[in-house]
């Protein structure tokens, strides 16, 4: 049986309500059919306008086997390129991030405009048309503040989240914010454990002592059913869509993603040790209502948020094999706040720093587990991990449809 439909026939075969099975968190193949039809084919959330405000700066990142750049161009537009030279393919930028008038190859110094197009190659005989050796566009997109690329050669539609998202993320003006400061960590685990972790706070209590000072515990906060009925969830929203704040829930029809605005525990405003604000000046000036507790976004597969008042933590989940997977963490806080004036680095990133590591410690363990021939699929806390469960289900639809041909899945 091919890989295809053996893959097709495990996920019509699971069991509702328990975890995947086994060939599914350690499979190098599985891991292969992720990215070619999950990484390479959909909307992908790769960082901030703010990380590029000048022309010639730029950001790089790799997608499975897919060296990419980022770059703001001279009309002040965010383009993606392959991050690959045409002349004999050298990787073109190797830092992380920076800045350049022009995008030179290394290797022979090929060089190319902000917009991809060949400037420069020494002593190339003719017939030699430089127009034909620009670099490999991307599909790039700018969503309040955030930046997604797509790899497929046709994108899926992109509109319908900007339509959602705009409303909640406008009045927080993260475009011009600034990230105040950067992490970035490996998990020894399938991508799937890191998000299946994500998706619920079953394991808060026992796991995470910081964050739990200030984040609730409640399955209606991290799940997808039941925000609705709860009263102080209701009361939230009802103040804060009466101080312009979009806030009810907001989920896509086929789950991708979610948007909803949550309370925090006790009248804490922000993430920190004494539940009050981490950073004196506000996020944006257009939000000046007290205690807004915390806008949560995921949208599968690459970016989990969370914004407050005073500032956002946005992660970006990147695979690195079937069994690493890097999560990226950025703390934004507003353009004019001053470190050591209006905010420590130590106060405002503790929490999640140390929520981040013992999420990472949480899933190598789940990981080790998993990999034990002995494992076989358990079931889910319906009450507590229906986010899981969620998740779960979206990545068996996505991945289904993909391989029975009823989604696109050409990469440019």
């Amino acid at each position: 049986m091919r890989l295809a439909e053996k893959t097709i026939a495990a996920l019509k075969g699971r069991r509702p309500g328990y975890t995947l099975p086994r060939e599914f968190y350690v499979d190098p193949d599985v891991h292969q059919l992720d990215l070619d039809h999950i990484f390479y084919s959909q909307w992908l959330f790769v960082g901030h306008d703010c990380e590029m405000p000048k022309p010639g700066d730029y950001i790089t990142l790799k997608v499975g086997d897919y060296p990419i750049i980022v770059v703001r161009d001279r009309q002040q537009n965010i383009r993606a390129f392959h991050n690959t030279c045409r002349h004999r393919g050298s990787r073109i930028c190797s830092a992380a991030k920076g800045s350049s008038v022009r995008l030179v190859c290394p290797y022979h110094n090929w060089s190319y405009d902000l917009d991809g197009r060949l400037l420069f190659a020494r002593d190339m005989a003719k017939p030699f048309d430089p127009k034909l050796l620009g670099l490999k566009p991307i599909a790039c997109e700018t969503a309040a503040g955030f930046v997604w690329i797509c790899l497929a050669a046709e994108p899926p539609d992109f509109e319908a989240f900007r339509a959602a998202m705009t409303p909640y993320y406008a009045p927080h003006e993260l475009g011009p914010a600034k990230v105040a400061f950067e992490s970035t960590i490996v998990e020894n685990g399938n991508w799937k454990l890191v998000w299946e972790n994500n998706r619920e706070c079953y394991h808060c209590t026992p796991n995470h002592p910081e964050l739990c000072r200030t984040f609730p515990e409640a399955a209606a906060i991290s799940g997808v059913t039941g925000a609705a009925e709860d009263p102080l969830i209701g009361e939230h929203w009802e103040r804060m869509e009466q101080a312009g704040l979009a806030s009810g829930f907001k989920i896509a029809d086929d789950g991708q993603y979610r948007m909803t605005r949550m309370p925090l525990l006790d009248g804490a405003t922000s993430y920190t040790m004494s539940g009050k604000d981490a950073v004196a000046r506000p996020l944006s000036a257009n939000v000046t209502t007290p205690a807004i507790g915390a806008l949560l976004t995921f949208h599968y597969p690459s970016l989990w948020s969370h914004v407050l008042g005073d500032h956002a933590v946005t992660f970006r989940v990147l695979p690195l094999g079937p069994k690493q997977t890097m999560v990226t963490t950025r703390w934004l806080v507003n353009a004019e706040a001053v470190e050591g004036v209006d905010y420590s680095l130590d106060d405002l990133t503790k929490v999640w720093t140390a929520t981040n590591d013992q999420d990472r410690r949480i899933v190598e363990e789940n990981a080790l587990g998993v990999a034990s021939p002995a494992f076989e699929p358990g079931p889910y806390n319906a009450k507590h991990e229906g986010g899981v469960i969620q998740f779960v289900d979206w990545y068996a639809a996505t991945l289904e449809n993909a391989l029975s041909g009823r989604a696109r899945t050409a990469v440019a």
